[in-house]
C-alpha cells in the first residue's frame, strides 16, 4: 500500500468533505417522485439485461412486475426461468414470434404486435403493477407494426406512479422525447462479429 503522509490525508479528507456538501444539497433539492418512462436504445449489447436488472430491483421491494416481449419469445431463455421464481409477482408475457427477417409474414408481425401491445396496456391499468418492461416494442414502431402517436400518447397517460421501460434499438425521436431518461448502448466491442454464437447465459 502506498504510504500516505498526514497532511495528504487531511487535503484528501477537506476535499471530500466540500464534495459531499456539494452533492448532500443537490440531492435535497430532489423532492419529485414519479413514475418514469425510461428508454434503453442504441446499438450496443445489454439493453433488454439493464431492462431486467431494474424488474429485479423493484421485485426485491416486494413489488409486481410485468414484462411483455414484442421479438422475443421464439426461443427459451434463461431469465424468464429465473423470473418465474417469482411467482405471480412477475407476470410475464412472451408474445414475439420472432425478428421481422425470420418470420417474413408482414401481416404475422403486426398481428403479434397488436396482441402484445393490448397485454402491455392491460398490464399498465393494472394499480397492482408497479413497472411494465416493453422488451423491444422500439423494433415494432420501427417497422411501424404500431402506430408511434398512439403508443406515446398511452404511455404519457399512464398512472403517475407506474414505472414503463422501454428497450430496443433505433428509438424513434417521439420516444426520446416524450420520456424521463434515455440511455443509449453503444457498440464499441461484440464477439459476434469473432466467430462466437449466441450461448446460454450471455444472449438467452
Amino acid at each position: 500500500m502506498t504510504d500516505i503522509t498526514s497532511s495528504e490525508e487531511a487535503r484528501h479528507r477537506q476535499k471530500m468533505q466540500k464534495r459531499k456538501e456539494v452533492q448532500d444539497a443537490e440531492v435535497a433539492e430532489k423532492r419529485i417522485e414519479k413514475g418514469l418512462l425510461i428508454v434503453h436504445t442504441g446499438a450496443g449489447k445489454g439493453k433488454t439485461t439493464a431492462a431486467f436488472g431494474l424488474a429485479l430491483r423493484m421485485l426485491g421491494y416486494g413489488k409486481t412486475v410485468g414484462v411483455v416481449q414484442f421479438v422475443k419469445g421464439a426461443w427459451h431463455t434463461g431469465e424468464k426461468d429465473a423470473f418465474a421464481l417469482f411467482g405471480d409477482r412477475l407476470r410475464w408475457h412472451a408474445m414475439g414470434e420472432g425478428f421481422t427477417w425470420e418470420t417474413q409474414d408482414l401481416k404475422r408481425d403486426i398481428a403479434a404486435a397488436e396482441a402484445a401491445w393490448g397485454k402491455a396496456k392491460e398490464l399498465m391499468a393494472d394499480p397492482n403493477v408497479a413497472m411494465v418492461v416493453l422488451d423491444e416494442i422500439n423494433i415494432a414502431l420501427r417497422y411501424d407494426y404500431l402506430p408511434i402517436a398512439d403508443v406515446v400518447s398511452v404511455l404519457q397517460a399512464r398512472r403517475p406512479d407506474l414505472h414503463v421501460v422501454v428497450t430496443g434499438r433505433n428509438a424513434k425521436p417521439e420516444m426520446v422525447d416524450a420520456a424521463d431518461l434515455v440511455t443509449e448502448f453503444s457498440l464499441v466491442k461484440h464477439h459476434f462479429k469473432a466467430g462466437v454464437k449466441a450461448q446460454e447465459g450471455i444472449e438467452f
